[in-house]
């Protein structure tokens, strides 16, 4: 019978004993331990339920790590390692990273070659071994843009905080602001339904169909969606993905049948925050819910599609919630998370950019010229 391979995550005493056997047999186990062990992630081979290769991997920003790469002696050179190595290197590519890098002895720079690590600067001595530091860059996925379009009386209108007494059209025909938009190279399109979201149920689906039907944009639609029935409407009317804030707070259990019955990938999920707790009825309210159990919960669900707005920047072009959206990218770094609010021009794009989001909602700022097609297209 063949030997059952499998590579899963590794509790940190199997990784000491396999560590000190085949790196530093001459140490206890307190000598192999390091102070930040537990801060990693730690993956190994196991055959037939038996651990055989172990690594440690560290996140540090868009960086990874790995280190004490340890495969037991006598199966060295059988492909153990190279298969928990291309584990890493597929998981920290998964998980956005800009680059990872090993301490790696120079015995071993063939292996990291061959995974296209390449090595930086001079090598060193230490405990009589040589060393070199070994890195691979990842392609980088830029942030994307998603342009917000919110219609009222089927034209292209702006809010402030919310308000629609603070309502300013900026274009009649809203299919004109989509096609420009998909000239300047954009992609997706945020298309909110505001005479939906006052109403209860969906309203503007024309301008949807209108939309999705004369231009390639992946547009997520939301405004109004309170059953089944509008959930098909949006679809039918060419949206890839609903956008449902109100009813996943309000009523958690329809919402979870929805994932059940369409698909998690088919959502996109709203979270508006006041004070990092979630708001609902038109920002009037707030709620005793923590904006990161709430995204905890349906991430549990299955939903990787998440944009917050902070209620208080909204409109006001004042700058994006930073240290609330460094906070929730801290807390779920596998999230497709996206922010939104707040954006007052490329500073706070290349800022949220820095600290890790996948994209940014921008509405106000592009109307108002102080983010302009120009320079949005060269970002695409």
């Amino acid at each position: 019978m063949s030997a059952q391979v499998l590579i899963k995550e590794v509790a940190l005493e199997n990784v000491w004993r396999l560590r000190r056997e085949v790196l530093y047999p001459e140490r206890s186990i307190e000598g192999v331990m390091l102070t930040d062990d537990r801060a990693g992630m730690h993956w190994g081979v196991y055959l037939d339920n038996e651990p055989v290769s172990v690594i440690s991997l560290f996140k540090e920003g868009p960086v990874f790590r790995f280190r004490k790469f340890a495969t037991r002696a006598a199966l060295q050179g059988k492909g153990y390692g190279s298969l928990l190595l291309g584990h890493i290197m597929e998981l920290a590519g998964r998980l956005d990273g800009q680059s990872i890098w090993c301490n790696a002895r120079t015995t071993a720079r063939g292996l990291y070659e061959r995974f296209g690590m390449k090595a930086v600067g001079k090598p060193w001595e230490e405990s009589g071994y040589t060393y070199v530091k070994m890195e691979k860059q990842f392609k980088v996925q830029r942030m994307e843009i998603i342009p917000a379009i919110d219609i009222i009386d089927g034209k292209c209108v702006r809010l402030t905080q919310g308000d629609y007494s603070q309502k300013k059209i900026y274009n009649e025909h809203p299919l004109e602001v989509a096609m420009a938009f998909e000239d300047a190279g954009l992609r997706r399109l945020h298309l909110v339904d505001l005479d939906g979201a006052k109403a209860g149920k969906v309203k503007n689906w024309k301008v949807l169909n209108a939309l999705a039907g004369k231009t390639s944009l992946v547009i997520d639609f939301g405004g109004g969606i309170k059953t089944a029935a509008d959930v098909d409407i949006v679809f039918d009317s060419g949206a890839a993905l609903a956008t449902v804030g109100s009813i996943a707070v309000k009523d958690g259990s329809l919402f979870v049948n929805w994932l059940e019955q369409y698909g998690a990938e088919k959502f996109l999920l709203g979270a508006d925050v006041k004070d990092e707790k979630i708001a609902v009825s038109g920002w009037l309210e707030t709620t005793d819910r923590w904006v990161y159990d709430f995204i905890r919960d349906y991430r549990e669900k299955g939903v990787r599609q998440v944009f917050c707005t902070d209620v208080s920047k909204d409109g006001l072009l004042q700058g994006p919630a930073m240290d609330l959206y460094k906070n929730i990218v801290g807390q779920f770094p596998d999230l497709h998370f996206i922010a939104s609010g707040g954006v007052s021009g490329m500073d706070d794009v290349r800022r949220l950019a820095e600290i890790g989001c996948k994209g940014v909602i921008i509405g106000k700022a592009i109307y108002e010229g102080l983010i302009t097609l120009n320079e949005i297209k060269e970002l695409c």
